[in-house]
């Protein structure tokens, strides 16, 4: 397929928002309903085992790099039905862990089926191709029904724990993993290698050296590590933070769970404001509201009112990175070699997405929950001033124009 003329491949879009929306719901999503009972059953605290969720984030961090080249020279077929493949055996085998290190081993597995399956690679093979045009429109589509995972996946393993209890749980899910993701990958996801000819080119012109030359991309890594780092911390302390505040633990539950329906909403405002800003401009936005409206909560979150503005105006910016993060990357280096550069930033933001709920954890206990969300609004409003900042400096020829220039002078 020639990204200049394909369009929107509806097929693969249709298939990779189906297997995204489950890979997340199975592979991250359905942990948070499977913690406490599978923590009481092996006997170990639940600050334990949720540690073995941060070693499957890192381990996809880790990967991001290795697996950005590989798509790159081979694209994402072989790739995302063996990632497939790997995401069920690591659910089996958290089916039958009964000691901590059991558990984290099968996490490393259940960490690199991730960097195989899940936004990364999906958002590289949709770019290979896409027309440029279309391309946010395609990958809007996926983001969109994805969005959906937490809000189906977890709600469905509390029930099935109910029923089935945790360790039958997860040989269902990892069924439903093998019989939807693994057959979409090996039949929609063919002919998405980038043409031989390039490969070379590509593979030389995409390598993190030349990247990391760019004062850009250090603005542009800053501004998501920040961002990764700040909403990892409400992620995981939001609820206990709201109890704190005096609100019963079922309504904080409540009020959390506004994220996640409007990061899908998030994701609509930012692709429609496209036609009149540039994505770096829009994206800084929305983090510098995100900035203000939690540093809002402290004091207006006592009561329900305030605590529903402050998440809702936060909430919006919760999904956003999935759509800003491949436009910049785009706007800025061009769509070859896309996939390395993408894993290349990958790396420190899901190190510090899979590191700062431990230390966010710390903070809350050495200085209160106060300051630590404090801190959470001046990252995003860092983040946000970074990626304005990044507008300013000079933008370097999109690999691709380099590329495509130099194939345009072969012979033949």
């Amino acid at each position: 397929m020639d990204p200049a003329t394909t369009g929107v491949p509806r097929r693969l879009v249709a298939s990779l928002a189906i297997t995204q929306t489950v890979s997340y719901g199975v592979l991250y999503y359905s942990f948070s309903a499977l913690l406490d009972p599978m923590s009481r059953d092996l006997g170990i605290s639940t600050a334990t085992a949720a540690g073995a969720l941060t070693t499957a984030v890192l381990v996809s961090g880790l990967m991001s790099v290795p697996v950005g080249r590989w798509l790159d020279a081979r694209g994402g077929h072989a790739l995302m039905t063996t990632g497939s493949l790997v995401g069920v055996a690591g659910i089996l085998g958290w089916s039958q862990v009964h000691t901590v290190a059991q558990l984290y081993g099968v996490f490393v597995v259940i960490g690199a089926a991730s960097a195989m399956v899940l936004y990364g690679p999906a958002c590289a093979v949709v770019i290979a191709v896409t027309a440029p045009a279309s391309r946010t429109k395609a990958l809007l589509g996926i983001t969109l029904v994805a969005g959906f995972a937490s809000s189906i996946f977890i709600p469905l393993t509390g029930h099935l724990i109910g029923v089935y209890g945790w360790r039958k749980t997860l040989l269902i899910l990892a069924g439903v993993l093998a019989l939807i993701t693994v057959p979409l990958h090996a039949t929609a996801v063919r002919r998405t290698a980038p043409r031989h000819h390039l490969a070379a080119r590509t593979h030389q012109a995409a390598s993190p050296g030349r990247v990391l030359r760019d004062p850009g991309f250090w603005l542009l890594a800053a501004a998501f590590v920040l961002r990764s780092a700040a909403l990892a911390v409400i992620a995981i302390h939001l609820v206990l933070y709201l109890t704190t505040l005096g609100h019963p633990p079922a309504l904080a539950a409540t009020l959390a769970g506004l994220l996640g329906l409007l990061s899908v909403t998030g994701r609509v405002v930012t692709t429609l404001s496209l036609r009149w800003l540039p994505m770096a401009t829009i994206a800084a936005a929305i983090l510098v509201i995100q900035g203000a409206a939690i540093s809002v909560l402290p004091f207006a979150g006592r009561h329900v009112a305030g605590a529903i503005v402050c998440l809702v105006l936060f909430g919006l910016g919760f999904g956003v990175a999935s759509i800003a993060t491949p436009a910049i990357l785009l706007d800025r280096y061009g769509s070859t070699g896309y996939a390395t550069i993408a894993g290349t930033l990958a790396t420190p933001v899901l190190i510090a997405k899979a590191c700062a709920p431990l230390g966010g954890a710390i903070l809350a206990e050495t200085i209160g929950y106060r300051p630590l969300i404090l801190a959470v609004a001046g990252a995003c409003v860092t983040a946000g001033i970074f990626l304005a900042l990044t507008r300013r400096l000079q933008t370097p020829t999109p690999i691709g124009q380099r590329v495509a220039s130099s194939a345009a002078e072969l012979p033949g």
